[in-house]
């Protein structure tokens, strides 16, 4: 490797429509696509690691540290792991992000010499559901001394472990490629969307959106949506006045818990409606 090969992949274990309303949020400008049938790759467009800020002004910050504040960012948000991969012309490495748990990573210099805790690829393995002899077998080697194996070998032996989680790179998408070269690959791959930070409330309207298209979309839009709220609407103010007579608070309580789920129902189908009608 050498100093024009720096480049960088987040692998994400979901598919690409799950990825999407997170990867906005990281307000970074990135190609999504598929990378087998359980994972998707992010691959960025900018170089960020070159500098702080999305301008790319101040003092530059290593790449891993990048990688890993997104893949953080992104496992906090979800119930799938996030894989960083990234290379320099000094080093190489990963971190492995999932949910509110420490981060993993592991560190090779160029040559290959490793640089990590053998417990790390222990981690690794359990986090990811790894085989505990026969992966983590292939998985410790990479933490041995091996003058045949330099860092971008090392990081695709990680990789083809990972194949037998339905992990599959598109060609082209590796280590050892620089960020113009991966960036290039990944904009010609079917089905590749374009992720960029467009304001709060575009990314508000992703996440909606995600939601009803999900398993719970028909009960959050739709016939099925107004008729629920309608029904609570139907319900809440008769009890609601019955709660009242009786002098009940809790049937009052649970009349006015009804009409407001309602009420917010139907508003909710009439916003969403307004905003797609602009």
């Amino acid at each position: 490797m050498n100093a024009t090969s720096t480049g960088a992949l987040l692998l994400c274990r979901a598919d690409p429509e799950t990825v999407r309303p997170l990867a906005h949020l990281l307000r970074e400008q990135m190609l999504l696509t598929r990378a087998g049938e359980e994972w998707s790759v992010l691959v960025p467009e900018g170089k960020p690691w070159r500098g702080a800020g999305p301008s790319g002004g101040g003092d530059p910050e290593p790449v891993d540290r990048v990688l890993g504040g997104w893949a953080t960012a992104l496992a906090v948000g979800s119930s799938w792991p996030v894989l960083a991969l990234w290379w320099d012309a000094d080093r190489a490495g990963y971190t492995l992000a999932a949910g509110f748990r420490r981060p993993v990573g592991y560190v090779w210099l160029t040559d290959g010499t490793p640089v990590g805790e053998d417990e790390a690829m222990r981690t690794f393995a359990a986090r990811l559901g790894l085989d505990p002899v026969l992966d983590l077998q292939e998985l410790e080697a990479l933490t041995r001394p091996d003058p045949e194996s330099d860092a971008e070998a090392r990081l695709r032996g990680l990789l083809a472990v990972l194949t037998r989680t339905g992990l599959t790179l598109p060609t082209g998408l590796g280590p050892g490629e620089s960020a113009d070269r991966l960036r290039s690959v990944a904009a010609v791959q079917r089905g590749v969307e374009r992720v960029e930070w467009a304001g709060w409330r575009d990314a508000v309207r992703v996440e909606l959106d995600a939601v009803e298209s999900s398993s719970l979309g028909p009960w959050v839009r739709g016939p099925r949506a107004r008729a629920i709220a309608a029904a609570q609407l139907a319900a809440g103010l008769p009890l609601l006045l019955w709660g009242a007579r009786r002098r009940s608070g809790g049937w009052a309580a649970a009349g006015a818990v009804l009409l407001a789920q309602g009420a917010l129902g139907l508003a909710y189908h009439r916003a969403r409606a307004a905003t797609e009608s602009r």
